[in-house]
């Protein structure tokens, strides 16, 4: 089955937001859910992609461009990369991330990154091949 991956637009809410509840597990109270939709729509600060099959979303990333310190080009923090349970095992994800470092490349990123939980045994069998896995731990400070 053909995959297309392309950028979020408005019509798509039903379909992503079956997707954001299932990555979050309903933590998500509705405010977040609508601001996190209008930046996605409006790409303020917050950007996505959606996998489509037969015109039905199964998959989602999120991302997030941002300037560094080390570099003067952008870099691109996939914050969210979530596939349907059923459409699991079947590239949708390494095609998501393949779309999103074709989209970087072209438009001159430095990187793109993320965090995966070391738990998350299906996240860690797609990501062991991508990229460069770097010995640093997470420290976070809630404010």
């Amino acid at each position: 089955m053909d995959t297309i991956i392309r950028g979020l637009k408005p019509e798509d809410y039903d379909h992503w937001l079956v997707l954001w509840d299932a990555n979050n597990q309903g933590h998500v109270n509705q405010a977040v859910t609508n601001s996190t939709w209008e930046r996605l729509i409006e790409n303020q600060q917050v950007c996505g992609l959606g996998a489509f099959q037969d015109n039905r979303m199964v998959g989602l990333v999120h991302y997030i461009l941002h300037p560094v310190t080390g570099h003067l080009k952008p870099v691109c923090y996939m914050q969210d990369l979530f596939i349907d349970p059923q459409h699991r095992r079947k590239g949708i994800g390494r095609q998501l991330v393949a779309a999103l470092a074709t989209q970087g490349r072209k438009e001159g990123w430095a990187r793109l990154y993320w965090l995966a939980e070391e738990k998350n045994k299906e996240a860690q069998s797609l990501y062991k091949n991508l990229g460069l896995k770097l010995d640093f731990t997470l420290h976070v400070l809630p404010l």
